[in-house]
This record gives structure tokens, sequence and C-alpha cells, in this order.
């Protein structure tokens, strides 16, 4: 690992507040967003990561997620592994004994992200629009024991596209959590329950808490 104090992300925020995601959804956490993203989903909540930032070192963006106390932390995006340096911020909080999500859209490879973090997986369904640019070996990679598998839906196409994956990945017995994930105000809610709980599936509805609380809009909350 480069040990160097010097090296340097483009980071959107810093902030504390509760997961609105996952299985870890509720709980205390930490987030680091980075900036940059190679993917241009058309739903996207956070394109305002997708420029700007500021530039900061591992070593200040450790200070940061130190004062807050919170031993869960994020890092997300935009697109967290696009920036090389990423990884090694992953490492030097693994090694302060941080429990690491970290989102990923499946678009950059997950090889040689530090095992002890937990990968959160977006598979990206046909209406995003990105849906060719998946890279497939990351589903390969997926631990049963602690990695997690996202599709954000925004229609029924969405949905029996996710199934099938779910199905040739075999995702049920591969990660800890298949995730589904309507896309914000596009999905009957109704429907997309009535999808999942008669698909014979092993996997849940998740509503983002974050949005419920603070809103749609809102930013590092």
């Amino acid at each position: 690992m480069n040990q160097s104090p010097f090296i340097m992300l483009r980071v959107t925020e810093i902030f504390r507040s509760i997961q609105g995601e996952s299985t870890h959804a509720g709980r205390p956490c930490s987030f680091v967003r980075l900036t940059g993203c190679p993917m241009r989903c058309v739903w996207c909540d956070s394109e305002y990561t997708f420029t700007g930032g500021e530039r900061m070192t591992i070593e200040e963006v450790l200070a940061q997620v130190r004062a807050f106390g919170c031993k869960l932390v994020e890092v997300t995006g935009g697109e967290p592994l696009a920036q090389r340096e990423a990884f090694t911020l992953i490492e030097r909080l693994c090694d302060e004994g941080y429990e690491v999500l970290i989102e990923t859209g499946g678009y950059v490879s997950t090889e040689g992200v530090d095992p002890r973090a937990k990968i959160i997986l977006d598979v990206k369904c046909p209406a995003s629009g990105e849906e060719p640019r998946n890279h497939w070996l990351n589903l390969e990679r997926l631990r049963a024991d602690c990695d997690e598998v996202k599709f954000v839906v925004a229609n029924r196409e969405d949905w029996e596209y996710a199934r099938r994956v779910i199905e040739s990945y075999k995702l049920e017995e591969r990660t800890r959590a298949v995730l589904i994930s309507p896309v914000w105000d596009a999905v009957d809610l109704k429907e997309l329950a009535d999808w999942i709980s008669s698909s014979g599936l092993n996997v849940r509805m998740q509503l983002q808490m974050h949005k419920q609380i603070w809103g749609a809009e809102a930013r590092g909350v």
C-alpha cells in the first residue's frame, strides 16, 4: 500500500447520517462521497457529483471521518472506484478498524478492493441507459457472507431483467442480499411489491430511507 500522505482524492462531501439503503439501513453511518462517474444513468440522483469537488489528501479525509466517531463508513459517489486512489482510502479505513461499505455502480472492476470492505454492487437495468456497460465479472466476485447486489428498477422491463440476472448468476446464493430499489417516483410501489412477492425469489424490496426523511433533493444527509 502506498502510505504517502500526499495521495489526493477529489471529494464532493463527507457527512454523518443514517444509512438509507441495503441491509444496513437505519444504522448511523459516515459517508465519503467522491467526485466523478463514468456512467450517465438517466435517473441519477447524484448528478452534482459528476464535476467539481474538493481535492483532499487521504489523511484529511480520515481526520474528518474520525471526528464523527462512527464505526460504519460508506465510500460512495458518483462512482468511487473510478478514482484509483480510493482503493488506498478503503484500505486505510479498514486498517483503522472501520466497517467499510463500498457503493459501486458495477462499471469499474472491484478486483483489488480490500477484502475487508463490503461491496454493494448496483447492476444497471435497461431503463438506466447504461446496461451494456455492466462489468459482469464483478458479479462472480461477490461473497455470500458480506456483499450485496442492488437493482434499481424503473418499470416492469427492468424487473424482468433483474429476475433473469438474479437467476443466471445465482445471486440469491452468491450474496448476503439481493435488493430491489424503485426509481424515485417512477414505479407504483404496490405493483413492485406484488412483482416481488409473487416471484418466489429470495430478494428484498428497499425504499430509500434518507429520501423519505429529508426529501429527494437533499444533500449531505
